[in-house]
């Protein structure tokens, strides 16, 4: 019987758990979906359609909804942050009341809403009225708000983690990006730096440079630039309607740079001015009258040297598309082609074509071709004068993607430094002297 007894017992114990899981644990409603302690009931977000906010600091914003869209209406005309504006109209349909303090108040002035610090007064799009939220003295603890509506006496506190939402300036609300486009909608930029014009053009998906100078350039440097550009934001506003004696303060009378971008043919022209302070510059869209800030980062892609644009690379061929190389070395060309494998799954190998034919070594011409693939220029010289470059020391032609491409770099040394250069860009590249070293030892060992 004891047993029998526990085992009952037992058999309560789990239905009583299996209940207390089921209508506790899985019945609970879901704390979205709870209208119970809402602040606002029955409404939901997207019926908000005007919200009028006086901000701690005075700063009073009205903001309306035009369609699918918000704008700013007051204190002026702007385009709206949307993902600002709606995250405001979301806390004010589904804030939650934490506790209620005072049914009945007889003095409002203990919890700060005589005069309240933040106030959102809001329409809807049927009419219906809602009293405008105050929101009043943090308490004590710092955890939660004083707030009522103002068609309500109570006085109920809400969750402190809602001033960030709530306590918004005009600014907090305004459309901070600069312009809008995707970096691959552009095909031209030009600097204007002074008397200095740096050009860039994108052909088939590559940058190069067309001023000062007619070069390869760096995809990464160039794409950054355009980046910064496409995610600048405003970090503050200057102005809204600058005189001619605020341009002249801000530097933008006579920009340090203006840069313009070509975006699917309607170019978009951005004026970087004076420094505002350690992080930031003043600057402007060249469309429209207002004075920005912009983050340093804007300001030094803006302003790289032209060599910072240029491609350091002395090939873009790749070592698994080339077909025929070429080494010339006082006065003798040894050549070498990529014979296909024969049959499944068999591999390329590389033959020597002259002097005399041969089978090469397959791993060492291998590297042979990634050492060449791995040249870069450690900076650039304007000119080939004093360079060696007119008595080579090594001269190389690689054709690749099925003999449609070619490339010719020749390398030379004056003194203790190695520089490089290519037919179709001006000047010279400098080096370091261990990879010609390395070339040429690889050469020999493939001459034997």
């Amino acid at each position: 019987m004891r047993g029998l007894r526990s085992t009952g017992v037992l058999l309560l114990v789990l239905i009583g758990l299996g209940a207390y899981i089921y209508f506790v644990t899985w019945r609970q409603p879901d704390p979205a979906q709870s209208t119970e302690n809402r602040v606002y009931k029955p409404l939901i977000a997207d019926e908000i359609v005007e919200f009028t906010l006086k901000a701690e600091s005075g700063s009073v914003t009205t903001a309306r909804k035009a369609g699918d869209t918000w704008e700013i209406v007051a204190p002026r005309t702007l385009p709206a942050s949307i993902p600002q504006i709606t995250g405001m109209t979301s806390m004010i349909a589904y804030l939650d009341v934490v506790r209620v303090i005072d049914e009945e108040p007889t003095d409002l002035a203990q919890y700060g809403l005589d005069s309240p610090r933040i106030t959102v007064d809001f329409k809807v799009l049927d009419g219906r009225s809602f009293g405008a939220l105050h929101v009043g003295k943090r308490t004590p603890t710092g955890a939660s708000m004083y707030a009522r509506r103002a068609d309500e006496k109570r006085v109920f506190l809400i969750g402190q983690h809602h001033e960030a939402s709530l306590d918004r300036s005009t600014f907090d609300l305004r459309e901070k990006t600069i312009v809008t486009f995707t970096r691959d909608q552009v095909g031209a930029v030009e600097l204007t730096r002074g008397r200095e014009r740096v050009a860039f053009k994108k052909d088939g998906g590559r940058w190069a440079l067309a001023s000062p100078l007619a070069a390869r350039a760096d995809f990464t440097v160039v794409d950054a630039l355009v980046g910064s550009v496409e995610v600048a934001q405003m970090r503050s506003v200057a102005t809204d309607e600058p005189t001619p004696e605020d341009l002249r303060t801000y530097g933008l009378d006579r920009p340090s740079v203006t840069a313009v971008l070509d975006v699917q043919g309607t170019p978009f022209t951005l004026l970087l001015g004076a420094k505002a302070d350690g992080e930031t510059f003043y600057a402007k869209d060249a469309s429209k009258p207002t004075v920005f800030t912009v983050e340093n980062l804007l300001a030094t892609e803006l302003t790289r040297p032209v060599a910072d644009f240029r491609r350091k690379d002395l090939f873009d061929f790749q070592p698994a598309l080339a077909n025929r190389v070429e080494l010339t070395r006082s006065g003798q060309t040894v050549a070498f082609e990529r014979v296909k494998g024969d049959g499944e799954n068999a591999e390329d190998s590389w033959k020597r074509i002259s002097p005399g034919p041969a089978d090469a070594d397959r791993t060492k011409f291998e590297a042979l071709l990634t050492q060449l693939a791995a040249v870069r220029a450690t900076s650039f010289a304007a000119a080939t004068a004093n360079t060696g470059l007119r008595t080579p020391v090594l001269t190389t032609l690689v054709k690749f993607d099925e003999n449609a491409r070619e490339e010719r770099v020749t390398f030379g040394r004056a003194g203790t430094s190695t520089f490089a250069s290519r037919p179709d860009e001006p000047g010279a590249a400098q080096i370091e002297g261990a990879q010609l070293d390395n070339l040429l030892t690889a050469l020999d060992e493939l001459s034997k």
